[in-house]
């Protein structure tokens, strides 16, 4: 919050006005450090200042569940709630929540920042535009060692929550919803020595109804980096279609260094050359003004936003399949976990 999501906000021309942490004296510096002028001992007291409209929820998954329901049972001067991802423990808290929300209307969008990364959305618009053609196979390849915070060792679970969701998303966000998913995953050894969790290295592929093919391998262990041996770290993804082809890379692992994203693209199109566009933002921080921007968007426009809770249960559902696929061994129908709403 302090370092990612109130610097882009103040970037962006926002306006915090209020803030609360588990810890008071931490809300105290983070408010002087952004300029915010309200600071409350608690959520409870936050939620319920009738001059708030907006909320963002920072907190870890097991414990946001439990705020998002007094927001909106206790909070009706509230219309809109920006959620971290995962949005739940599981789908089925994810859909409590969202059927909540929908009762009480109020706005929910969540946090699915990778969207708004320069070379993602660079990416969806060369999709969009047909500059790649009909999609073939997509891939994102992770090599990066995330600093997992001290919350994640009561979780029993690591990457596919926290990191693979954001890849599970960004194929969502490019080529829609796949019809099933095939995982598997195994303990990171360095984390291993930490706590005890299932899903360190993960691997998993998503098929697509009109044949498009979709993997990730999302490693983070990337070898001994952290215990002597020489480094190999960072994300890239590539993109196939039938007309063209896009190349990227995701310039989060250097944080905070400021190392921005890119993107190469060609095109039988455009001939035998490679196009290659920069930007000078970056994931982290610059990408989360595109969470907050859309959920006061959609509040001005009353319609919901992009990534509205509704629509990150299909999401929630990819992750929580590949931990079914990962334990029964077999691709599992995304229709498995959302029934018939799939």
């Amino acid at each position: 919050m302090a370092d990612c999501h109130l610097v882009s906000y103040r970037k962006a021309g926002f306006n915090p006005v209020a803030i609360a942490s588990r810890r008071p004296e931490q809300a105290r510096e983070v408010s002087q450090r952004h300029k915010i002028p309200r600071v409350y001992t608690d959520y409870h007291q936050l939620i319920r200042d009738p001059e708030l409209e907006v909320i963002d929820v920072a907190v870890p998954p097991d414990r946001q569940a439990e705020i998002l329901r007094e927001i909106a049972v206790e909070a009706p001067h509230i219309r809109g709630v920006l959620a971290q991802k995962p949005l739940g423990v599981n789908y089925e808290e994810a859909v409590e929540i969202v059927e909540l929300y929908r009762r009480n209307k109020i706005t929910l969008a969540v946090n699915q920042n990778m969207r708004f990364d320069h070379a993602v959305r660079g990416c969806k618009d060369l999709l969009k535009r047909g500059i790649l053609g009909d999609p073939v196979l997509a891939t994102i390849d992770m090599r990066a060692i995330p600093h997992w915070m001290p919350w994640q060792k009561r979780q029993g679970w690591v990457t596919l929550r926290i990191m693979s969701i954001h890849h599970l998303d960004t194929f969502r966000y490019w080529f829609g919803n796949p019809q099933r998913v095939f995982a598997s995953i195994r303990p990171d050894p360095r984390t291993s020595k930490q706590f005890k969790h299932r899903d360190g290295i993960c691997l998993y592929i998503l098929e697509y109804a009109n044949g498009a093919r979709a993997s990730s391998c999302d490693d983070v262990w990337t070898g001994p980096a952290r215990e002597g041996s020489a480094e190999d770290i960072g994300i890239r993804f590539r993109v196939e279609g039938h007309e063209g082809l896009a190349r990227g890379t995701i310039g989060w692992p250097k944080y905070p260094r400021r190392t921005p994203s890119t993107l190469d693209y060609t095109s039988i199109q455009h001939g035998d050359h490679w196009i290659k566009p920069r930007w000078k933002d970056v994931w982290f921080p610059d990408a989360f003004i595109g969470p907050m921007a859309e959920l006061l968007v959609a509040l001005e426009r009353n319609r919901q936003p992009t990534i509205s809770g509704r629509d990150n249960l299909k999401t929630m559902a990819l992750v929580d399949a590949c931990y079914l696929s990962a334990k029964e061994h077999r691709a599992v129908a995304i229709r498995e976990i959302m029934g018939s709403t799939a």
